[in-house]
């Protein structure tokens, strides 16, 4: 027997599946978790709930079943004609404990929840970038987030103007804004909520990659979040409250003033920006070490 020295050496090539196609395939299992599609049914249910609630109360008050109640009046004297206040109000009440908890959930998902069914292990044995891992799985939490936030306040939109009508936003300056600055302010509004939520998710993906059990993500981006709101209403500690995130949310309501002031909603959207750079560092740094 002989052997060809000559013959060609066959390597076995490896290729790299298309960034993009991993994206949606996040995505599309992201989407078809049955607990995603329950939250984006909430998210669907709630700004009509409110719209209902409103109106029921601005008709009692109108018609004189409710005397003496000034400040169910002063809201029913907003809310009566101004739908497009709607979205406003139901993105602000989300900001509090809805938006982050599905934020955090989503995040808990991503690495833990994977971590503790096995298949993230498989993920990082094989020949893969732990950045581009990492980036895939922030994509996924990103972009749901933001649809969430899209399914809120589209849905706002609707219950608000055909609900309690109106074809503008009143301020709380008040004066009244004609229906394309009222969307544009909506938007604006919807973009910045997006940031805080991002921030949220973050901080609670970092958290994700160092434990193999998602309740406890929720529980610590939940608890910070609660603390954070705590520590930002002592005075005596008016020194922190520039770290904290929560410190901005409140700005946010700056959108439907007339005319609008910038610095609280700068200042908020810088400090959820260095949130977000912190938690996907710290989220990198677990990950490059991670065996699973």
């Amino acid at each position: 027997m002989t052997l060809a020295l000559d013959a060609p050496i066959v390597t076995e090539q490896r290729t790299k599946a298309p960034v993009a196609r991993l994206m949606r395939s996040e995505l599309r299992f992201m989407i078809r978790r049955p607990r995603t599609m329950v939250a984006f049914g909430v998210l669907a249910v709630a700004p009509v709930i409110a719209a209902v609630a409103m109106s029921v109360a601005t008709t009692a008050v109108n018609n004189g079943s409710i005397n003496g109640d000034r400040q169910l009046a002063n809201i029913a004297s907003i809310v009566d004609g101004n739908g497009m206040i709607l979205p406003v109000f139901v993105l602000m009440l989300s900001m509090v404990m809805l938006l982050p908890m599905m934020g955090s959930m989503w995040s808990a998902d991503a690495l833990a929840g994977e971590t503790q069914t096995g298949a993230l292990r498989g993920l990082l044995v094989a020949p893969v970038s732990r950045v581009r891992l990492l980036a895939v799985k922030a994509f996924g939490v990103a972009t749901v987030t933001m649809l969430a936030v899209v399914t809120l306040t589209v849905v706002g939109i609707v219950a608000g103007l055909a609900i309690l009508g109106g074809d503008g936003l009143l301020t709380m300056s008040g004066t009244t804004l004609p229906f394309g600055e009222s969307l544009g302010r909506v938007a604006l509004l919807a973009a910045l909520v997006t940031v805080q939520v991002w921030a949220v998710a973050a901080i609670a993906l970092a958290i994700s990659a160092a434990t193999e059990h998602p309740l406890v993500v929720m529980a610590s981006a939940l608890g910070g979040i609660i603390v954070f709101t705590i520590l930002n209403n002592i005075p005596a500690l008016d020194w922190l409250h520039p770290f904290l995130l929560t410190d901005g949310w409140d700005a946010l309501a700056d959108v439907i003033r007339d005319p609008m002031p910038t610095d609280g909603i700068t200042e908020g959207l810088l400090r959820a920006v260095c949130y977000i750079v912190i938690g996907y560092s710290l989220a990198l740094a677990r990950m490059s070490t991670k065996d699973g």
